[in-house]
């Protein structure tokens, strides 16, 4: 057998790289629920959203001033385009997120967010008419069959006593407002925008509205970040949850393609949840492990590309 030649092993070395840092970036992501429910005991949701995305916002300034003028331009002609991204991918999927974590557990919370993509799908159908396949509509029934057994945590009988968790709830609805932040993230207002600096004035529209309520919460005597571990946690989100995941997705989006890319997502439940029982000590019963094969059979039914004949 002949050693590769020069030219193959090259194309081959070219996408390891990207293709390891799509392996660890679902775990970035799945780094922010971890981190937020051990964190969340010690600083309030709305503080603990704020310090995070205006420290995001201020590591990434370097982007901001370099497309400047780009930016200018977007902020003053789309003023609530950006502001909304800031609320949906921010305020509602940061503080919402974490004031969740007070009454659910990240295991639940994971396995629920993970339906995003099949929401993305209903929200670009209803308001901007794309066409859905079978296997689609499938794929989006089989999905929140899945989410409703962890809801129900197996027992159908609660749809009768109506005793849901709030904190699942309140997940669904971020799910929801993550699917619409990546919707209104599209289109031709942010086309010509590049990646990180669209990220960074983004984060720092985020930290602009969630600045009220972070000092409400500190006048109202909420809880702030005084020890190390709440500093830890902080770090933690903002390094990893924010910086790395963000950035990791936009590598491999460049380097793989965005249907490669969004394939190596499926595994958010799988490291999520592992991460909530090896590092928080959640349980992992029966119906979060028929949950997670339901929500993932609907999402490869979903999104996965079309078999050819």
């Amino acid at each position: 057998m002949t050693a590769a030649s020069p030219t193959v092993a090259k194309p081959i070395r070219a996408r390891l790289v990207p293709l390891a840092v799509m392996l660890l970036t679902p775990l970035f992501f799945s780094s922010n629920l971890i981190f937020g429910r051990s964190t969340i005991p010690e600083v309030a949701p709305f503080t603990l959203a704020f310090l995070r995305w205006s420290a995001a916002a201020l590591l990434l300034s370097p982007f901001l001033w370099m497309a400047r003028d780009r930016l200018r331009t977007y902020v003053s002609d789309h003023p609530v385009h950006w502001l909304v991204l800031g609320f949906l991918g921010m305020w509602i999927c940061g503080a919402g997120v974490y004031y969740a974590l007070q009454f659910t557990t990240a295991t639940n919370g994971t396995l629920i967010y993970t339906t995003s993509p099949l929401m993305i799908i209903i929200l670009e159908r209803l308001f901007f008419g794309r066409p859905t396949s079978w296997r689609e509509i499938a794929g989006i029934v089989v999905g929140f069959i899945g989410v409703a057994i962890i809801v129900l945590k197996g027992d159908i009988t609660r749809l009768a006593t109506t005793s849901f968790n709030w904190g699942d709830l309140m997940f669904i609805a971020a799910a929801l407002s993550w699917a619409g932040y990546s919707v209104l993230l599209k289109g031709r207002r942010t086309a010509g925008l590049p990646v990180s600096a669209l990220f960074a004035v983004v984060a720092l529209s985020g930290a602009l509205l969630l600045a009220p309520f972070a000092l409400w919460e500190f006048l109202a005597g909420a809880m702030m970040p005084r020890s190390w571990s709440a500093w830890g946690g902080i770090a933690g989100i903002v390094v990893f949850s924010s910086l790395l995941a963000f950035s990791g997705y936009q590598y491999g989006v460049a380097r793989l393609g965005a249907s490669t890319a969004s394939v190596f997502m499926y595994l958010l439940p799988p490291y999520g949840v592992g991460l909530a029982v090896l590092v928080l000590g959640e349980p992992f019963e029966i119906y979060h492990a028929i949950g997670i094969l339901t929500v993932l059979t609907g999402l490869v039914l979903a999104t996965a590309p079309g078999f050819k004949r």
